[in-house]
């Protein structure tokens, strides 16, 4: 059934995150709630909001980075392997496919931290354990086949698992085992995954990491509009070179909470 407006939420690193969250709650005050898209789409970064989103969750605890609390709930980056990852992805003489296994063989021998203390940490992050009933989908790669996976509620993974996979990029966040699979970050699926709502009469579409990765051709099903929503200059600014630079999180959440009005008066042209 095509959706009415659909949201979809790209990827983007911590610094992704808190754009994309001071995105949403200042849309929220604004009185727009994306939460009230009938569809969320949410990768990586964008699993992390959408979740919040779709469970109609506070946004605003997100202003400033919640540290991670308990033994061992931090994840850390392998650099060695996260070099091989960028050098396998970025080589144009492989399959994607292919290239996705070999990234996959990748994570699963990085040294990047506790899969359990991941998942806590994104069931912290999100602020709910259970799906949302409003539809949302999140997508992952099996880190050994590199198929795509989209889980929603009613599929086998919980919501925490479903997000901490979905943001677990080789050689920086472990992989997420779910029924017995290894799961790796679920931009490695098609980027912000658009296709998942391309039939949508409105789709909404978030992406922190438009100014690296332009999403050309970005199109609705037949009738249907889009509205892209992009960190502007001062955004892109306050992000820094680096999207994983945990620093930044004020900074780039508060950048999303500035472009938030005129990202409404542009929705409100196309949304009730």
């Amino acid at each position: 059934m095509r959706a009415g407006t659909a949201v979809v939420l790209g990827p983007g690193g911590p610094v992704g995150t808190a754009w994309l969250a001071g995105l949403a709650a200042g849309l929220r005050r604004e009185g727009v709630d994306l939460g009230a898209a009938d569809l969320i789409v949410g990768t990586s970064a964008g699993a992390i909001v959408g979740a919040i989103l779709a469970g109609g969750g506070d946004l605003e605890r997100l202003a400033a980075l919640p540290a991670p609390t308990g033994p061992g709930a931090g994840t850390r980056p392998d650099p060695q392997r996260l070099a091989e990852v960028f050098a396998t992805l970025g080589d144009s003489g492989l399959a994607r496919t292919e290239a996705l296994r070999r990234v996959g063989r990748l994570a699963l021998t990085a040294s990047t931290g506790d899969e359990g203390a991941a998942i806590a940490r994104m069931r912290s992050l999100v602020g709910a354990a259970e799906w949302p009933e409003r539809p949302l989908l999140i997508p992952a790669v099996d880190a050994e086949t590199g198929e795509a996976v989209v889980w929603d509620r009613h599929g086998s993974a919980s919501l925490p698992e479903a997000v901490a996979a979905s943001t677990a990029f080789p050689a920086t966040a472990p992989p997420i085992t779910v029924d017995g699979r290894r799961y790796i970050d679920g931009a490695l699926r098609n980027g912000a995954n658009l296709d998942l709502a391309a039939d949508a009469r409105v789709l909404i579409v978030a992406e922190p990491m438009a100014h690296l990765h332009p999403a050309n051709g970005v199109a609705a099903g037949e009738g249907g509009t889009v509205v892209r929503l992009a960190p502007d200059a001062a955004a892109i600014e306050a992000f820094g070179p680096d999207l994983s630079d945990r620093t930044a999180w004020g900074p780039a959440y508060q950048a999303g909470v500035r472009q938030a009005p005129d990202a409404a008066e542009a929705l409100r042209k196309h949304i009730v």
